[in-house]
């Protein structure tokens, strides 16, 4: 007949610990969403701005419209350089059911700044409050672009993109048809 050894004190301790770690990462919440979660054709993350003036615009919201989600910087040249060029096409195309929306990455002390640029634009700005963005991950390059149709489905990811940078030609490429 064989008698089983008793079960070490440090041994138990560690069981025990190991058990806790089990009850403690199934109670957390899942964990944000990453920029490799994103998925073309599959349901876009929910997104909301809080404009500089207070406004809060999500683009649940915005549900039947095709929605432009750009991330942009006051420092970041590219980003300067399209935001003319998507405040005429959004200003072009709104009646077509077309919305952008800028989140600003840029730090609360170059808000003069921000609402100087934001005041030349035919969409609504808002700061981001930190470099992440909840669904689409950390905001690590600039410009970046997400396209969302008007089903509410994912149709460019920014993050996919070797050419970030909006052109007219990509505009007319990738968004004018959604509009249709």
């Amino acid at each position: 007949m064989r008698s089983e050894a008793p079960v070490q004190p440090a041994r138990r301790a560690l069981l025990r610990g190991a058990l806790a770690c089990c009850i403690a990462g199934a109670a957390l919440p899942p964990r944000s969403a990453r920029a490799n979660d994103v998925r073309v054709g599959g349901p876009a993350p929910p997104a909301t701005l809080v404009t500089l003036d207070g406004e809060r615009i999500a683009t649940a919201d915005l549900a039947g419209q095709v929605v432009i989600l750009t991330f942009w910087a006051t420092w970041c040249e590219p980003c300067r350089a399209e935001l003319p060029l998507l405040s005429q096409y959004a200003q072009r195309h709104a009646a077509q059911g077309l919305r952008v929306l800028g989140f600003g990455l840029d730090t609360p002390d170059r808000l003069a700044e921000v609402r100087a640029i934001a005041a030349g634009l035919s969409f609504p700005v808002g700061l981001l409050a930190n470099s992440s963005a909840q669904g689409y991950g950390r905001i690590w390059r600039l410009p970046v672009n997400f396209v969302i149709d008007r089903t509410g489905r994912l149709v460019m990811d920014g993050w996919k993109e070797k050419a970030p940078s909006w052109t007219p030609e990509r505009l007319e490429q990738v968004v004018t048809p959604l509009l249709g």
